[in-house]
């Protein structure tokens, strides 16, 4: 076991309220330690963020001592919650009873939790060596060092020299761990991409060991896990390891339909090295938009045709015993042309398809309703393609498809995508739309945009509601869309009395 005093810049950096939480339990005669998240902050330089504690103290004693944070159970297992205010934002301590598990039937929670009288049978039921590590107060029921508190940090399980290698290691056997809770191998993914980590040898072997365990796992678990990782600092090296260790085929292996899938054109990779490659360049860090960069082009694989650049024949395959993919030419059937194989290539509507795709996928992971129409749109409409001569109205049309909350996202996944292909620099002629698309924005896009509605229409045909007011009104937004000049009450009320003259 390692232990060292906490040096005066770590000191520093605890909060008051964590401050006062262990003084409330070393006056109450009880030990307890900041362990997890809170003490990687620390060790990295940052300040720990609504904190994890362990104790020695019951559930119902630790609710006793809390008594003035009004502290209540959040879950079946013994953890007491409580709200502190640090420099004006509101966070949430828990405290947890040491504890020992036994038995996890469904992978993922224990069937019988016992609680532990000392901390180590609490550090070494943890997941990984970093999260081991522990932070208190040296001889903590000693009120008479109140005033003069010294921070030790104790570590039983070397998680510090693992945190010194940039390693993610399992405390004790990973298999063990992994079968007591199988979405620890994801967690150990995330980790690894949030800390730019490499996970320890044997910890990776067990990952590939048990991938199938990932199975057993709820899938808006899973989902949530996977968005982390998504979010995390460096998300390709995760789906990396999501794919090498035969995570990803349990969750999303539509996704590796694209290895090994060739490109023609400009792209000099495969469809799934491409997905990655977008992911790596994707300039927002909002998870579901590199969720949508990652998946953009998922329906390549299932699209994928072979068009003769002679003849204009279409094939779903390559002629059997002419060639396969990693030839460099192919010969037609249908008429003996002899042309490079990647220049046959086709992915028509793989847009459609993958928008199919990822409706699909999306429900499957439990995303709501609006994550999973906000991605669906990206997907699908990822391929507008822009010419200078468009008209403003034009412009307007695509935001108006895309939707104006989604407009700048799918600005973000179509620099992902160029980037991903190869290119260095952004075109001037995505710069142009980016312009274009900003003077467009606060432009009329939807009939309330409208400088006229309903009761204007009624108002002046003398009508009462019905059919003819939606009809009128979508007339006029049609001319509006056009051009913008056009959204002004004078000109509107007097084609409402042209357009109602034409409908008797």
């Amino acid at each position: 076991m390692y232990t060292r005093q906490l040096l005066p810049d770590e000191i520093s950096l605890i909060p008051e309220p964590l401050k006062k939480t262990f003084d409330e339990f070393g006056e109450a005669g009880f030990e307890i330690y900041l362990v997890g998240g809170g003490v990687r902050n620390l060790i990295l330089g940052k300040t720990p963020e609504n904190c994890d504690l362990t104790t020695n103290a019951t559930p119902d004693q630790s609710l006793e001592i809390l008594k003035m944070h009004s502290p209540f159970y959040n879950n079946d297992f013994g953890t007491v919650s409580f709200n502190v205010q640090v420099e004006g934002i509101e966070e949430l301590y828990e405290v947890t009873t040491y504890r020992s598990e036994k038995e996890y039937s469904d992978y993922r929670r224990p069937d019988n939790v016992s609680w532990g009288k000392t901390l180590e049978e609490d550090v070494t039921r943890r997941d990984f060596t970093i999260n081991a590590i522990v932070i208190g107060i040296k001889n903590s029921r000693n009120q008479e060092l109140k005033e003069s508190r010294q921070y030790e940090l104790v570590d039983m399980v070397d998680g510090l020299k693992d945190f010194e290698k940039g390693l993610i290691r399992a405390v004790g056997d990973p298999r063990i761990r992994f079968n007591e809770d199988a979405l620890r191998m994801m967690r150990a993914i995330r980790f690894a991409a949030k800390l730019g980590f490499s996970i320890e040898e044997n910890t990776l072997a067990a990952i590939s060991e048990k991938s199938e365990l990932l199975e057993k796992i709820s899938k808006e678990r899973v989902r949530e896990e996977f968005l982390r990782i998504l979010g995390s600092n460096y998300p390709v090296d995760g789906v990396r390891l999501l794919i090498s260790t035969g995570l990803m085929e349990h969750f999303l292996p539509e996704a590796l339909e694209g290895r090994g899938v060739i490109q023609g054109g400009h792209h000099r990779l495969t469809v799934l090295d491409h997905m990655l490659e977008s992911l790596a360049e994707c300039p927002s860090t909002d998870p579901i938009v590199r969720f949508a960069t990652f998946t953009h082009d998922i329906g390549k694989p299932r699209s994928q045709r072979f068009k003769c650049r002679k003849c204009g024949k279409m094939f779903r395959d390559l002629p059997a015993g002419e060639a396969d993919l990693s030839e460099e030419m192919t010969t037609c059937v249908n008429c003996g042309y002899i042309q490079p194989t990647k220049g046959m290539v086709t992915f028509y509507g793989h847009e459609v398809i993958g928008a199919r795709m990822i409706r699909e996928i999306t429900e499957r992971l439990k995303f709501n309703r609006k994550q999973i129409e906000k991605i669906e749109t990206l997907v699908r409409w990822h391929m507008f393609a822009y010419q200078p001569e468009m008209t403003d109205a034009s412009i307007r049309r695509l935001i108006r498809r895309v939707g104006k909350e989604n407009i700048n996202d799918m600005v973000m996944l179509r620099i992902a995508d160029r980037k991903g292909s190869g290119a260095k620099t952004t075109s001037w002629r995505f710069l142009e739309l980016q312009k274009r698309i900003g003077e467009q924005l606060f432009e009329p896009m939807e009939i309330n945009d409208m400088v006229v509605n309903g009761m204007d229409v009624m108002e002046v045909l003398k009508v009462s509601p019905g059919p003819i007011i939606g009809k009128v009104l979508k007339e006029l937004f049609d001319e509006v869309l056009e051009d913008t000049k056009k959204n002004s009450r004078e000109y509107l009320l007097t084609r409402i009395s042209e357009l109602g003259k034409s409908e008797k």
